[in-house]
């Protein structure tokens, strides 16, 4: 069962993290926006139960021994592209807000975290980032699915065709615990050479991550994550669940080598689709929002 009404919006992390906009570090940007999900539906419920269950996370950090949200200051900007409230809201219409958005918080050196909503948002926020810096950065995608297809379903900016996009762009992709594709993907990523680190490839390798890392040909880098990329055991409320996926603590251990070897100018984590009684799916995901953060600013 889907949440019929969403949460009222919160402040992530609640009275813990309240920081004005000026003196915050990092700002939380939801964006409820669904258009084209092709299974299970729900995720522009997705950012409001997110920053509900993140009231309920510790401030304090036990593995960066801080409390990163009060040394840091985070801000949680009003949500963007809501088909909620405007079902008619067009792919376009979303990009457009999505980039201008972003690009006034990257102008103002916020640190940017996108919670959506489907994953057809990274455009937009990848565009926003590749307008600034003029100079390629590195997308890392942590998903079960390519979303390399041209289209789907009619649509140039289906949830399924994301990095597509993100590659016309001219930028490089490093895909993180793929584990389904499409023959059409298949023939794409032989043709680009892109470095996929299979899910296949990481179960029971210890030496995955620096493989990874040694695959990422630039000094910047935006880290998109799709939640389905993530064990289902661990976040269930996704709208196409694949067996197999990353555990929590390969998770965090390849995001922090991301952080100590790499400039991360900006994250996105999408497409989590609340499940009825259940809160370990949004609890899980606010914490890794909350880790990203802490790396950052580590």
């Amino acid at each position: 069962m889907l949440l019929s009404t969403p949460p009222i919006v919160e402040q992530f992390l609640g009275s813990e993290s309240l920081s004005g906009y000026e003196t915050a570090k990092a700002v939380i940007l939801p964006i409820p926006y669904e258009a084209t999900t092709t299974f299970r539906k729900g995720c522009e419920n997705g950012p409001s139960a997110v920053l509900n269950a993140s009231q309920q996370l510790e401030a304090y950090d036990e593995e960066l021994e801080r409390e990163t949200c009060i040394e840091v200051g985070i801000y949680t900007h009003e949500e963007i592209a809501d088909t909620r409230r405007q079902p008619s809201l067009t792919a376009e219409e979303m990009l457009a807000v999505t980039s201008a958005t972003v690009s006034k918080f990257i102008a103002d050196n916020k640190f940017v975290v996108a919670i959506g909503g489907e994953h057809a948002i990274t455009t937009g926020v990848v565009q926003a980032y590749k307008d600034y810096y003029q100079e390629p950065f590195t997308v890392v995608q942590i998903d079960a699915h390519g979303d390399m297809r041209y289209e789907y379903e009619g649509s140039l900016h289906n949830h399924a065709c994301v990095m597509r996009r993100v590659l016309e762009m001219g930028l490089p992709t490093l895909p993180v615990g793929i584990r389904a594709i499409c023959a059409e993907e298949a023939a794409l990523i032989k043709e680009k050479g892109i470095p996929v680190q299979w899910d296949r490839g990481i179960y029971g390798n210890p030496d995955w991550i620096e493989k990874a890392i040694a695959a990422i040909t630039t000094d910047k880098v935006f880290i998109t994550i799709d939640v389905d990329g993530i064990d289902p055991s661990l976040i269930p409320g996704v709208g196409t669940p694949e067996p197999g996926g990353l555990t929590w603590n390969d998770t965090i251990r390849f995001l922090r080598r991301v952080f100590q070897t790499h400039e991360v100018i900006g994250c996105d984590v999408m497409e989590l689709a609340p499940i009825q009684d259940s809160v370990v799916s949004e609890f899980t995901t606010a914490k890794l929002i909350y880790k990203l953060i802490g790396y950052k600013f580590s």
